[in-house]
């Protein structure tokens, strides 16, 4: 099986999703993927990972985050799985048009992440999540999220640097 490492870019820290030319911000839900969805999910429509693939592991979750009261435009998609004593992010995407300098949305891997920790909490993990790096962005997760390198590539976000993402993105349902 192949493993893939993470190469989500974090743009910005937000405190929902916001427009990166505006800067409205927009609140966010994320909820579950359905397979309905997932097959309008490709490289034709702009993702780079095959989501439809990452559904059929039986013990993932995949979810999509979308603005709220807006469900059919997705954000960005995460992967994750509840291991003994953490979850473990397989893939984070931000959508096509949330990437480069021209993006729609800035916070969106974020917001994701923080997801992740909200899981992680929600699961008794205290808020503990781990991921595979790709080798040139272990410095920026550990600058931008407070994630830290536990051996070659594998880094971790431990429940302090967990609890700040869940006081900016979901500041009123953190314990």
């Amino acid at each position: 099986m192949k493993v893939n490492k993470q190469r989500f870019w974090v743009d910005a820290l937000t405190r929902s999703i916001e427009n990166a030319v505006t800067g409205d911000r927009f609140q966010t839900e994320v909820s579950l993927l359905s397979s309905k969805e997932a097959k309008g999910i490709s490289k034709k429509t702009g993702w780079v990972f095959n989501w439809k693939q990452e559904m059929k592991f039986p013990e993932r979750e995949v979810y999509k985050l979308t603005i709220l009261n807006n469900q059919t435009i997705i954000q960005g998609l995460i992967s994750l799985e509840a291991k003994a004593d953490h979850m473990f992010m397989h893939l984070l995407e931000s959508a096509a048009f949330n990437q480069g300098k021209n993006k729609v949305y800035k916070g969106v891997a974020g917001n994701l992440v923080a997801f992740a920790c909200k899981v992680s909490v929600q699961r008794g993990f205290e808020g503990n999540i781990a991921f595979l790096s790709k080798s040139k962005l272990v410095s920026h997760y550990e600058n931008t999220l407070g994630a830290r390198l536990f051996k070659d590539n594998l880094m971790f976000i431990e429940t302090s640097a967990a609890q700040k993402l869940l006081e900016r993105y979901f500041p009123n349902t953190h314990p």
